[in-house]
Formats: C-alpha cells, structure tokens, sequence
C-alpha cells in the first residue's frame, strides 16, 4: 500500500483549487506584497500556481512553467525580500486552516513552500 501524498491528503483537485482562489484573495488584499502582482494576469497566475501545486504536493503534475528562480528574478530586482516571501508564508498557512486542513498537513505545506524560499528570492 502506497502513502496518500499530501496532494491526496487535503482533498486533491478540488482542495487545491480552492486554496489557490482564497489564497490570491488574501495576497491582493494584502499591501505588503499586493504591488507585486500589479499588472499581473491573474487568472493565468492562478493556473500556473494550481499547476505547480498540485506538482509540489505530489499530485499528477503537469507544470511546465519557469524555475523558481527564473519565474521571481524580476521581482527581486524590484525588491522582493524575505519579509515578502513570510507574508506569502502566512497566507498560505491562513488560507490552509479557512479550507479546515488538519495542523500536520499545513506544516507539511509550509516546509515545502519554505523549500523554495532561496530560490523564489535569488539566494
């Protein structure tokens, strides 16, 4: 018997289709990190994040976006910084407990959003 991924384990699809929607939600409220997204397709936006979700929670993926590094560079150039990348942190962890998703599975999410951390920031 093969372990659920945490992809499975939230509720797949669905799940993750949700946190995405409530997710951008709380980051385009949010004037710490909202002028990142300035100008942004934000529907597209949002297909590219369910696609790199779903792959990085180990659901079948079918990303094919840019890295991490590449798909943030302009951004560090316009001044994203670690305090950003905590408030992205904090959104995903509040959007995760909204949809009702157990503690473990939203600490399992963090540590992978983390993962990137010095990617998404260039490091």
């Amino acid at each position: 018997m093969t372990e659920q991924s945490l992809f499975e384990k939230i509720g797949g699809e669905a799940a993750v289709d949700a946190a995405v929607d409530i997710f951008y939600r709380k980051v385009l409220a949010d004037d710490r990190i909202n002028k990142f997204f300035e100008n942004v397709d934000m529907e597209g936006q949002a297909e590219k994040q369910k696609a790199f979700l779903t792959m990085a929670f180990g659901g079948p993926h079918s990303y094919s976006g840019k890295d991490m590094r590449e798909g943030h560079a302009h951004l560090v150039k316009n001044g994203l910084n670690d305090a950003h990348f905590d408030a992205v942190m904090e959104h995903l962890g509040a959007t995760l407990q909204e949809l009702n998703v157990p503690a473990e599975l939203i600490a399992e999410a963090a540590a992978i959003a983390e993962s990137t951390r010095n990617d998404v920031l260039g490091k």
